[in-house]
């Protein structure tokens, strides 16, 4: 997704200078802020950040309007969104999110000069340029490299997002995409059972409907159907809880599943883009279960590519924390495209 049309953006030195609003949003959170540009390459100043339920509140206009409520003596007429999902004619297109977003009906109702729209996952990519690694966990001992090379940006939440990065002058290109709707393929008797049971609920069982936090719920689910037992976990969260913490033997299997098909996924991602440069994991669910995620099968599933091995024992893979990385990649992203480029 690109900057949707609307009125003509202001000047970037006038946009460098003013106040204006980022949003980052999800299917279940969204991240408002409010952001500045600070001296040269599109650095961000976070002037405010709050983090909305979406479920609590009945459109994205009754968030804005509530965060731009605390900020009355500040004039904000434009601002950049990241959202999950694809638009068509600016409407974004989602089935995660709970409500209709349309840009342009935000943007008169908010009354903003302009409004531009990114995906999600390009404005955490995009982010990644202000990321220090030693703010990241590393789940390999490749270093980072010293040549730029294409990167992969990936993470499970409420869906699955992912973006790839592609070293160009005078500034990366971001490519957004929408690979976590590539068909999942499982390996072994326990991962094709499972698909088995997700093939009876879909038409399309993507890598999406396992990696993610439905995903997840969904995994447990066809392990305990599998198993022939009741379902006592309803909600992605009690399964990361019950896996971490709870003693529960198939929510813990549920999240070895999990963090097996990731490898694979995000080594097939690895391969399709050439990312000698690395992979950044991101999302809500991966901080939340690091240490499980470096103890399990992951880095092996992502390595066990045939003769491709080779390559992928020099990619470097970084989880980084979510966080304020939309908000900052979004309002980065439009400080730098306001140039007309």
């Amino acid at each position: 997704m690109g900057q949707v049309a609307s009125q003509p953006a202001m000047s970037a030195v006038n946009t460098a200078a003013r106040a204006f609003i980022a949003a980052d949003v999800g299917g279940t959170h969204a991240r408002i802020g409010l952001v500045r540009g600070v001296g040269e390459g599109g650095r961000v100043a976070v002037l405010d950040y709050r983090k909305y339920v979406c479920a609590e509140h009945e459109g994205l206009d009754a968030i804005l309007r509530d965060f731009l409520s605390h900020h009355q003596d500040t004039a904000v007429t434009h601002g950049a969104l990241a959202c999950a999902g694809y638009a068509i004619d600016g409407v974004v297109v989602n089935d995660n999110l709970p409500w209709r977003v349309a840009v342009g009906e935000l943007r008169d109702a908010l009354h903003l000069s302009d409004l531009s729209l990114i995906n999600d996952f390009e404005a955490v990519a995009y982010a990644t340029q202000y990321i220090e690694p030693s703010a990241t966990l590393a789940l390999t001992d490749a270093p980072l490299p010293e040549t730029p090379g294409p990167q992969v940006v990936v993470g499970p939440g409420t869906g699955l997002g992912s973006a790839a990065i592609l070293p160009m002058q005078p500034q990366p290109l971001v490519l957004p995409t929408e690979a976590g709707q590539i068909a999942l393929a499982p390996r072994g008797e326990l991962e094709i059972a499972i698909l088995g049971v997700l093939e009876s609920r879909h038409r399309h069982v993507s890598y999406e409907h396992v990696l993610s936090g439905p995903g997840l719920l969904q995994l447990y689910q066809a392990l305990r159907i599998l198993r022939a037992a009741p379902c006592t976990l309803e909600r992605p969260e009690q399964v990361t809880e019950a896996a971490l913490h709870g003693g529960d033997a198939d929510a813990r299997q549920a999240l070895d599943v999990f963090c097996a098909l990731l490898g694979s996924f995000v080594g097939d991602l690895a391969m399709l883009y050439g990312a000698s440069g690395g992979i950044w994991l991101a999302g809500g669910i991966l901080p939340q279960i690091r240490s499980f995620l470096a103890r399990s099968t992951f880095v092996e599933r992502f390595l066990d590519k045939g003769r491709m091995r080779a390559f992928l024992q020099r990619v470097p893979i970084r989880l980084m924390e979510h966080g304020q990385l939309g908000v900052i990649g979004a309002a980065g992203w439009y400080l730098d495209h306001q140039d007309g480029s």
